[in-house]
């Protein structure tokens, strides 16, 4: 499979609310920076992040897919809702890096639409 499809049944998982299946498809240390915001490294983390920032799976409308070697940029729409229930939306552009047909590095840019 292709780092392409990978990302692509990974965030599959991701929109059915399986975070553990979502995991299966990342590098035991893979490593999250959310620019000007957080970095997380490990599953763990990734793990923690995910229980707290989805309390319902988010919804994608990717836009754009573009491959290169070990990387894939995704470019569109994201919504998820926050602590108090509302629906925010946000355009992302999300840099992955790929390590032996895993997610090793995601930089992800990430700004609310108003």
């Amino acid at each position: 499979m292709n780092n392409k499809a990978i990302l692509e049944k990974a965030n599959l998982a991701i929109s059915k609310g399986d975070y553990e299946g979502f995991l299966k498809f990342c590098t035991d240390n893979t490593k999250w920076t959310f620019v000007g915001d957080q970095i997380l490294e490990g599953k763990e983390q990734v793990r923690q992040y995910m229980a707290t920032a989805y309390l319902e799976p988010p919804k994608f409308k990717v836009e754009k897919l573009i491959a290169e070697g070990d990387f894939v940029t995704a470019i569109g729409e994201i919504s998820m809702k926050n602590k108090e229930g509302k629906m925010i939306n946000y355009s992302y552009c999300d840099v992955w890096q790929f390590h032996k047909g895993k997610m090793a590095e995601l930089t992800a840019f990430v700004i609310e639409i108003n």
